[in-house]
């Protein structure tokens, strides 16, 4: 993994920082458009926008090729994760509220970390053990601000249940990027896997194309699309990947539990929501957590 060597370990982090940081965008973006078209549709041109952008750069920069069929392989099942995921997040919301799928969301370092030891072979430190623990603690303190009788209370319906599934495949993503990866130009396998996510969206979303009133589509709909594709897809599968191959699956997941943070960061920014001082001790136990699990020893 030659092409890492360059960067400091401090740059790596701070492109961690930034992915987060557009993830947690994503969030209050997609607020905004949920209602303008069906959610497969919204996602094949999420996907596909960004797969048609990035495209002439990866093929000028390193010639038309396709894939071996190992690779192509692989980035087929790296797409899997993606589109199960996003599927599950937006039919579960369908069911369930926003807060039930930011609570669910915090044990995916937790199942990444289950994976690296199944696909990777690598076993977590007793101290990023304990990080994982502490920074699921600190972002469920966030998203019940404090409340341990509105935790105690929360309830797993269909929704929940459904958003967990796609949380359970989410977590697979970043084990399998070390897994599959042979060497290749990152920018190479972050395009095929994008490309070929909006093919398996294209096929799930065929039927809903017949259904859609295109003249009643606001543009302010499509330009959260062309938003979301651009940062929220191409830049931060791009950066996910190359920090996985740099820092490892389990502390680019940890990095997940920030979201809740740059979320009311963000809604801060906006005006939409208010600093309550209840918050301090889950950002605490989150920053906390976040130490254990960069200093721990692999």
């Amino acid at each position: 993994m030659i092409f890492v060597k360059p960067f400091a370990p401090y740059v790596v982090h701070g492109l961690m920082l930034f992915m987060v940081a557009l993830v947690a965008s994503s969030f209050p973006v997609g607020a905004m458009i949920t209602s303008g078209l069906p959610p497969e549709l919204m996602m094949f041109f999420r996907f596909f926008i960004a797969a048609v952008m990035f495209a002439p750069y990866v093929f000028i920069k390193n010639g038309w090729q396709i894939p071996e069929f190992t690779q192509l392989k692989g980035y087929i099942l790296l797409s899997i994760p993606l589109v199960v995921f996003f599927l599950c997040m937006f039919e579960g919301l369908r069911y369930t509220t926003a807060l039930n799928t930011g609570a669910i969301y915090t044990v995916v370092p937790v199942i990444t970390a289950i994976y690296v030891l199944i696909i990777n072979r690598e076993k977590t430190s007793r101290r990023k053990s304990l990080g994982l623990l502490v920074g699921t603690l600190g972002a469920l303190w966030i998203v019940f601000r404090g409340d341990l009788h509105s935790l105690l209370q929360l309830q797993l319906n269909y929704g929940d249940l459904l958003f967990l599934l796609g949380c359970l495949f989410l977590a697979a993503y970043n084990p399998l990027i070390k897994k599959f990866y042979r060497g290749e130009a990152m920018e190479v396998m972050t395009f095929w896997v994008i490309a070929i996510g909006s093919v398996w969206l294209m096929l799930l979303s065929m039927s809903s194309f017949q259904d859609v009133v295109w003249q009643g589509v606001s543009s302010n709909v499509y330009l959260g699309i062309i938003y979301l594709a651009v940062f929220t897809t191409l830049v931060t599968f791009f950066l996910l990947q190359f920090g996985t191959l740099t820092l490892g699956a389990t502390r680019v997941a940890a990095y997940s539990f920030l979201t809740p943070v740059f979320v009311l960061i963000i809604n801060l920014f906006l005006g939409v929501g208010r600093f309550e001082f209840s918050l301090l001790p889950g950002v605490f136990l989150v920053l906390v957590a976040m130490f254990l699990v960069q200093k721990a020893r692999d």
